[in-house]
């Protein structure tokens, strides 16, 4: 196919950042317009240093609609709603939201979760991405949705890196406060509840089961570890065999059967699970990068699907490791 010509709206955040360095490197887009109101005129690379040598876009403050296939909306949340309330996008042009303003599919939009709706994504004009946490820990009990085996409340303890709070300035994000430190916030009451229960019960009717998620700060830049866990009455082979089944066409999670950490995802749009079993509980251990899967490489997966590419196209990216 042609390239897919692409737009960019709050361009200088970090989603934004992280969108540019996947979609130079992507074989078929073409970055038509970045557009940063704070930032228009300057060079990308002067606010995304890493990109200095990869391109001369400059910023703009323009929004030239008609020259793009595609919009991704990387602005604050609360800001997708009024940035489409204000401006008329033309049919034509598909949407993808990296905010939490359409994840409840009002105004049409479709919940981007290629393991959830991947064939609705295909059809879609407006992509609502998920949040962070809800991806890790989504992709730790969808399988078991699918099969009819939450049975009983949910327990969740993850923690995620710094730039999960996003660029702005806050007490909690400065260097001398997050180093060397970990505290929780917003436990049981996290904006991402939502999203995963309306998830859950897509695939399993009628489940209300409590969802008990305790978030933490990490002291660390990228990635999240979400360990979850429940009830299980089948052995740790059977719900190994539940999670194979379920992601067996889905290119970007991938079980282990040895422990997991961080290093593995970072820079990469994998999920990794481990499974353990401690008597009537099942632990399933999910890692991804926050900024990636999480954000902007789920929004450039969501956009091969709806563009008829394959689905991993531009995203074979290398974790860090060590």
């Amino acid at each position: 196919m042609n390239s897919i010509k692409i737009g960019i709206i709050g361009g200088a955040g970090y989603t934004g950042g992280e969108l540019l360095r996947i979609l130079i490197n992507h074989p078929s887009a073409e970055l038509v317009f970045v557009n940063s109101q704070s930032q228009a005129g300057k060079p990308v690379y002067s606010t995304h240093t890493d990109l200095l040598g990869e391109t001369e876009l400059l910023f703009t403050d323009k929004l030239p609609f008609e020259s793009v296939d595609v919009i991704f909306l990387c602005s604050g949340h609360g800001q997708s709603a009024k940035f489409l309330a204000e401006n008329n996008v033309p049919n034509s042009v598909k949407i993808i939201d990296l905010s939490t303003d359409y994840r409840d599919e009002t105004n049409g939009f479709v919940y981007g979760l290629p393991e959830l709706n991947r064939e609705r994504i295909k059809t879609s004009n407006k992509i609502a991405n998920p949040g962070c946490f809800a991806t890790s820990i989504q992709l730790a009990l969808l399988p078991l949705a699918a099969n009819g085996l939450l049975n009983s409340e949910i327990h969740v303890s993850a923690v995620t890196g710094s730039t999960g709070a996003g660029q702005s300035l806050s007490p909690s994000t400065h260097f001398s406060w997050r180093s060397s430190n970990i505290s929780i916030y917003k436990a049981f009451t996290h904006q991402h509840l939502a999203e995963i229960g309306q998830s859950l019960k897509q695939l399993q009717t009628g489940f209300e089961k409590e969802i008990n998620f305790i978030p933490y700060r990490g002291n660390f830049t990228r990635g999240i570890m979400a360990n979850v866990y429940l009830d299980f009455d089948g052995t740790l082979e059977n719900a190994v065999a539940v999670f194979e089944k379920y992601y067996a066409e889905h290119p970007f999670c991938t079980i282990s059967k040895s422990p997991i950490d961080i290093k593995q995802v970072v820079n990469t749009n994998k999920c990794i699970l481990e499974i353990q079993k401690h008597g009537n509980k099942l632990l399933i251990t999910s890692i991804i990068d926050n900024l990636v899967k999480g954000a902007s490489g789920q929004a450039v997966q969501n956009m091969n699907l709806a563009f008829g590419l394959a689905e991993t196209t531009g995203l074979n990216l290398k974790s860090v490791g060590f």
